[in-house]
């Protein structure tokens, strides 16, 4: 899926950005498949990975259905002995990244891994772990409990467990923003490349928090999808008028980017250039979204500022759409912001076949948005049959679709009102490289 340099454009990015930072390798563990090609498989054929919950009994509570990983054997990234002593979302996280790393064929000096670093979004992170302790601990005493409990559940311990499996001793940094985690890592770390602080970044987003802990607190927020417990394929609907709710998701994506001259200088393939990132908050509430969008709307334009790029220069927009009650107000935000440009771009969602991956969503959903522009195809929106009157873009119902993809924004928001918006080009080789 090598990228041929388009000519007919030569637009730099905008003035705010220093070094150029391209993506060159993608690795991802996901409810739909664990390889790149199968990925993109399961995208164009509109395939859900919603099922039954099948890691514990959920029939006594509303919601009953998850897109859960399956046949993933973190053995054949991690010794056995170590994966039982670190939390499931750290055996995805590594074997994603090992499997970016190997994409993009890059080699990790041990005398100059200073330049080498990784930016990771979690979000719910090590539920299944934390409830299995306090049972533990509950049945039989506080002095039962694991020597590794404490270190296996901290946030970061996801991120310094890849760091330490791949020897990347340069900056290090993990994000919790929530939904937004995954986006957030990547504009992130391309801004660590692009101020200097180091010439390869991996970035994207882990999470494995589908535990009866986490189904419990979600249903009694009456936040995930309950009407679809026995077709768990239809549960996952955004912009149709029958959604009820989220699907919960498990796995790992992560992007390897670098500056544009260490990719060159090495011969990389390159799949994109990140040009562009916003990152606001609603200051509204808890975890609905500001009704109009407003935060949402600061993002979008931050990322198209910074991308030096006008809304008509989008090609293609991957949305954040969880099948809740945002999906009105992320279409809103959308055509505020692209007014009549956005009759001529496609919208469409990725969650509607993978569920909603929590912290790892952006991670997954960045991957999917240059696997589209790779293919000049865009995937489909599935289980969209009756639109919501409100929602009224053009979401790519039912089937692929050719499409040419020069530039694309992928969105995504969380609890907390955090928002981040990431804008992908197709690589465009210029003569000041």
């Amino acid at each position: 899926m090598s990228q041929t340099a388009p000519q007919e454009n030569n637009r730099k990015p905008g003035p705010a950005w220093g070094r150029r930072v391209v993506v060159t390798g993608m690795g991802t563990i996901n409810p739909l498949a664990h390889t790149l090609e199968d990925f993109w498989a399961g995208l164009e054929r509109g395939e859900s990975a919603v099922r039954r919950i099948a890691a514990f009994d959920p029939s006594e509570y509303a919601s009953q259905v998850a897109a859960e990983v399956k046949g993933f054997d973190p053995g054949k990234f991690i010794g056995a002995k170590e994966a039982r002593r670190m939390s499931r979302v750290s055996q995805l996280a590594i074997a994603a990244a090992k499997l970016a790393v190997a994409d993009a064929g890059l080699t990790i000096p041990e005398d100059d891994a200073g330049d080498y670093g990784i930016i990771l979004g979690t979000g719910n992170s090590a539920f299944p772990e934390i409830e299995d302790e306090a049972q533990t601990f509950f049945e039989k005493g506080g002095r039962r409990i694991s020597p590794f409990f404490l270190p296996t559940i901290l946030p970061n311990m996801c991120t310094a467990q890849v760091a330490m499996h791949l020897g990347l001793e340069g900056y290090n940094s993990t994000v919790i923003t929530a939904c937004a985690s995954g986006t957030q890592s990547i504009g992130d770390a391309a801004e660590v490349i692009k101020r200097g602080a180091a010439e390869v970044m991996l970035a994207g987003g882990a999470d494995a928090s589908i535990s009866e802990l986490g189904l419990a607190g979600f249903c009694s927020m009456r936040a995930m999808s309950s009407h679809y417990n026995e077709t768990p394929e239809k549960a996952s609907r955004p912009f149709d008028s029958a959604r009820d709710g989220f699907v919960p998701a498990e796995g790992a994506a992560l992007l390897v980017l670098e500056s544009l001259d260490h990719a060159l200088a090495r011969g990389a393939r390159i799949y994109a250039e990140v040009v562009g990132f916003g990152s606001s908050c609603d200051a509204y509430h808890l975890t609905d979204p500001e009704p109009t969008g407003a935060g949402v709307g600061r993002a979008m334009r931050q990322a198209l500022k910074m991308a030096g790029l006008e809304p008509s220069d989008i090609d293609y927009i991957n949305a954040h759409a969880t099948g809740t009650k945002g999906d009105v107000m992320e279409t809103q935000a959308i055509k505020k912001i692209f007014g009549e440009a956005i009759k001529n771009i496609p919208v469409n969602a990725t969650k509607s076949m993978l569920g909603h991956l929590f912290g790892a969503a952006g991670g997954v959903e960045a991957i999917a948005t240059i696997l589209q522009m790779q293919h000049q195809t865009v995937h489909p929106t599935i289980n969209l049959e009756n639109p919501d009157p409100q929602c009224d873009l053009d979401y790519v119902p039912g089937q692929a679709r050719p499409h040419t993809i020069r530039r694309a924004m992928s969105n995504s928001f969380g609890f907390g009102g955090q928002n981040a918006i990431l804008i992908l080009q197709q690589y465009e080789s210029t003569s000041e490289n």
